[in-house]
């Protein structure tokens, strides 16, 4: 198990953000994002949604830098991901 995140490149609020994914499970996910202080307010369905200026620390927590492309590939290998019909509730 793995926990991943992409480059920061999703512009919003001033700032640059990136995504927080599990490449197998959502406990693991939720546990790794408290441990540092990512609020559970950023969880977003599938991943957490986390600011530029969070991504070093978490890589250096453990967290493995992907690109985009590789995220969601593994998010959809895992079973984990929210398609967009989902999220839009149909």
């Amino acid at each position: 198990m793995a926990i991943l995140v992409d480059d920061p490149v999703w512009p919003a609020h001033g700032r640059l953000w990136a995504h927080l994914v599990s490449d197998a499970d959502l406990d693991e996910l939720h546990a790794f994002a408290r441990a540092h202080q990512v609020p559970a307010r950023a969880f977003d369905r599938d991943h957490y949604d986390v600011p530029q200026d969070l991504v070093p620390r978490l890589v250096q927590a453990g967290a493995r830098r992907v690109s985009g492309k590789e995220l969601v590939r593994a998010l959809i290998a895992s079973g984990l991901r929210v398609t967009a019909r989902e999220r839009r509730g149909r």
